[in-house]
């Protein structure tokens, strides 16, 4: 299509951490961030280890009247977006004259748990009088868009994804159909602060949850030892414009979106393995169609990850389905496994990882991952030096969405 959505700037709040620079280093060399939960109130909880975000000082970042209004997972979103205008170059007097040429659109899982934990501990605790009027906003799933959107005056489509994890990815096709239909630009991406007291409860019903003590053992997908993923806060969000908008104000582009595609196949669950890889597998093909790529032309995929085996079996299964016999050679990584798995937020920190993989011309490693034993190439132990130009990113969500993204170096 002659209307084409480039990424121009990318913004991290992320475990390790913040500004796409300081990320990029991290996930290059391997390190692994993991920690024991030390937020308050979660001392005697069953889950263990998560990735925190543990350098972000709000306040510096964030001007006081938008931090009392909303929770952590916007206070991560708006910095991040922040950090991705600027990283593109985009400011106000950019579109001050046209103001709804620029929209918002991010995707999320737990929302506000954290802000909404707070009040409702003021409403039993002390009564009505002492719960704040931004309850009934901050802990929605749709106050980061709500709140990025006014805080810069973007008055373009907004909206907000709730498609499960994989609504991270699914985020970058709204957002590019918002592009297609005419907008100039869009803020895309998706954060989370899943780890208050609350929020972590909520979660001990998820039985892919991995309450291992140790965090070098905690998450590993691809292994005998699989036992589950480490849930992690923060997230990334993106400045996507049109192709010819941003080349005409000068700015870099950075990557193309070049292929999307979504399947559904219900919750998660050990005996419902073989659809989900069916489901996979269709969303990969769909994203290659939509792309105009075929299986070979796939450098290196960023792989979903869950961490149970019959999830990673399926994944496994998926991706040699739907690439063939190169499915067996590409290189394969998750540099989640040494952040955790940041629910909706882990597809958009996966795409950051990927446009700069495809910059620097390396597969970054999967942290705390050696003993593979799936039929797949996983990038383990130290980064990977490679000719990159396209990138498949994966993502499942636990009630069963699939997403595929296709991101390439413009031609």
């Amino acid at each position: 299509m002659s209307v084409r959505t480039v990424i121009t700037g990318i913004g991290v709040v992320a475990p390790n951490g913040i500004g796409a620079e300081a990320f990029w280093k991290a996930t290059e060399s391997g390190a692994s961030v993991l920690g024991r939960v030390t937020r308050e109130g979660c001392e005697h909880l069953p889950l263990r280890v998560a990735g925190e975000v543990r350098g972000f000082d709000a306040a510096s970042m964030v001007e006081e009247r938008y931090l009392v209004q909303t929770d952590r997972y916007t206070h991560h979103a708006l910095a991040a977006a922040d950090l991705a205008l600027e990283d593109g170059r985009l400011g106000r007097a950019d579109y001050e004259d046209d103001p709804f040429s620029v929209g918002v659109v991010t995707a999320a899982g737990s929302g506000g748990g954290e802000f909404g934990q707070r009040e409702l501990q003021h409403l039993w605790g002390q009564g009505p009088r002492y719960v704040g009027p931004y309850q009934s906003i901050a802990w929605f799933y749709a106050a980061s868009t709500g709140q990025i959107s006014i805080r810069r005056g973007l008055k373009g489509p907004c909206g907000v994804v709730a498609a499960d994890e994989a609504g991270g990815l699914d985020a970058f096709a709204h957002a590019a159909r918002a592009i297609h239909q005419g907008s100039k630009a869009m803020l895309v991406g998706a954060t989370e602060a899943p780890l208050a007291p609350y929020s972590i409860v909520c979660q001990l019903g998820y039985e892919a949850l991995s309450t291992h003590e140790d965090p070098e053992r905690a998450y590993r997908p691809f292994t005998e030892k699989a036992c589950g993923f480490v849930p992690a806060e923060g997230g990334a969000m993106f400045l996507v414009e049109e192709e010819q908008a941003a080349l005409r104000r000068g700015a870099s582009v950075r990557a193309l979106l070049a292929g999307h595609a979504a399947t559904f196949t219900g919750p998660h669950h050990p005996e419902r393995a073989d659809a989900s890889a069916e489901g996979l597998a269709h969303a990969i093909k769909g994203a290659l169609r939509d792309a105009g790529r075929a299986p070979e032309e796939i450098d290196v995929v960023f792989a979903d990850a869950l961490g149970t085996p019959e999830a990673d079996r399926a994944e496994a299964a998926a991706i040699v389905s739907a690439l063939g016999a190169h499915g067996r050679k590409v290189p394969v990584t998750a540099p989640k496994t040494g952040t955790g798995r940041a629910y909706c937020a882990a597809p958009a920190l996966d795409t950051a990882a990927a446009v700069l993989a495809l910059e620097h011309g390396i597969v970054p490693p999967t942290p705390n991952v050696f003993d593979v034993c799936h039929d797949l190439d996983v990038v383990t132990g130290s980064a990977r030096p490679a000719q990159l130009r396209t990138a498949l990113v994966l993502s499942r969500g636990l009630m069963g969405s699939n997403a595929a993204l296709v991101i390439t170096i413009p031609s």
